[in-house]
């Protein structure tokens, strides 16, 4: 999944750092980020100034892929960019275009990393060529404490059975929204990727490294689970047309309104920035209080967790950029954003109760960082023609159910038009 704030054609090109009026040159970074997020991460990047006395220019904007990729054509791309496709800098790693960080980074801040997150780092091979610097928990379902009193389910069919419940008291079960411009539908691939990795895990692997048919009965399965509970009459307020005119971000508000407009959200643990921004005459909603979590329900097997990440690759070699990578693989580095209780690092020593101060972001933080059964964001994976076929896929199955069979072949074909060399094969 692809997610991102702002406006679609927001474009921000800011300084940071008093320093830059030292005539110093700046690192140029490329991101995402707008709004709130931009303000957080321009703290990161404050902080390395303050540190190192070197100023930075960020760009913050929603196409930041095509803006990368244009600017490496003119032979002017970045010192460092942050993206969360593995796959697209898997490619720029096999062109030369971004650069190895194994004579960047020394062996403890590597170290600092669980094998799980050096692999993703390594993008699948053996050379260090990102760093994470942030990361999101998806297997995750919020509710109020105060509205959902229930026993989490610990099996999909305890979680059908708890929504059969919800919806015949005449509560709206599921906050779900699927708007996302650039790109909407990827809620849904979420729900399907959590779906399929715990009831068939081996196969999740082959799937989201391109070796296993999107025609297979184990994918239209998944689907068909998916439909089957959000898709049944009362699930969701305003069913599928609601979902689909719905944006991802405004979805869970529902989760605190009075009288509540549905019970339990699927969505990463950045919807927790979103929770608080929550107007409410009481205040914002707060984690533990206000909201809290269960993982999604599996199989009974072992649990395995699905995650996402955002990396920064080094595109033009300078002391300076490998500096600011140095910095953004370091504990100092990686302590600033998660202080602000809406981020997360996967930084080992970064996940205790001086960094996290909720029950909430202290057990999302532990998985991250020291969980054992971490699974990579599918379609986060894919090559971006596959990635973007199947957000469309969704959106169309959720208008028209009945179109999976075609739905499901024309990915198929998306997947065998790729080229063996663009997939990542990473374990989980």
């Amino acid at each position: 999944m692809k997610r991102c704030a702002g406006s679609a054609l927001a474009l921000v090109l800011l300084i940071s750092g008093c320093s830059a009026a030292t005539g110093a040159e700046p690192v140029t970074v490329l991101g995402s980020w707008t709004g709130d997020e931009q303000t957080a991460f321009l703290r990161v990047l404050d902080g390395f100034t303050r540190e190192t006395g070197i100023p930075t220019r960020y760009q913050g904007t929603r196409a930041q892929n095509q803006v990368l990729r244009g600017d490496l054509q003119q032979g002017t791309p970045p010192d460092v960019a942050v993206l969360s496709n593995p796959a697209e800098l898997a490619g720029y790693a096999r062109s030369g275009q971004l650069k190895s960080l194994d004579g960047v980074l020394d062996a403890d801040a590597t170290a600092a990393y669980s094998p799980t997150w050096r692999k993703l780092q390594q993008l699948g091979g053996n050379t260090t060529y990102t760093v994470v610097v942030k990361a999101d928990l998806k297997s995750i379902v919020w509710y109020d404490p105060d509205r959902f009193r229930e026993d989490p389910p610990a099996t999909w069919d305890a979680l059908l059975a708890t929504s059969r419940r919800l919806s015949a008291a005449g509560q709206q079960p599921w906050c779900l929204g699927m708007g996302a411009p650039p790109n909407s539908g990827f809620p849904g691939t979420d729900w399907l990727e959590d779906i399929l990795l715990h009831q068939a895990p081996d196969r999740y692997r082959k799937w989201a490294a391109g070796e296993l048919a999107w025609t297979d009965e184990v994918v239209r399965d998944a689907w068909q689970s998916w439909g089957t509970l959000v898709l049944a009459p009362g699930a969701v307020r305003g069913g599928s047309t609601a979902a689909l005119l719905t944006s991802f971000a405004d979805a869970g508000r529902g989760l605190f309104t009075n009288p509540p407009g549905c019970l339990l959200e699927h969505l990463g643990s950045f919807a927790i920035g979103g929770y608080r921004a929550v107007p409410r005459p009481a205040g914002p909603p707060v984690p533990d209080r206000d909201f809290r979590f269960f993982p999604f329900p599996g199989t009974g097997k072992t649990a395995r967790s699905e995650v996402s990440a955002d990396l920064a690759g080094m595109f033009h070699d300078t002391p300076a950029a490998r500096r600011l990578m140095v910095y953004l693989a370091g504990e100092q580095g990686q302590r600033i954003w998660p202080s602000g209780g809406t981020t997360f690092s996967v930084h080992q020593r970064l996940a205790g109760p001086d960094v996290y101060r909720s029950d909430v972001t202290r057990r999302i933080a532990t998985t991250l960082a020291k969980g054992t059964d971490l699974c990579f964001d599918a379609s986060d994976l894919m090559p971006s023609a596959m990635t973007s076929a199947f957000y469309q896929a969704v959106l169309e199955y959720l208008a028209h159910p009945d179109r999976l069979d075609t739905l499901l072949g024309e990915l198929e074909q998306v997947r065998r038009g790729i080229g063996r060399e663009q997939w990542l094969d990473l374990p989980c």
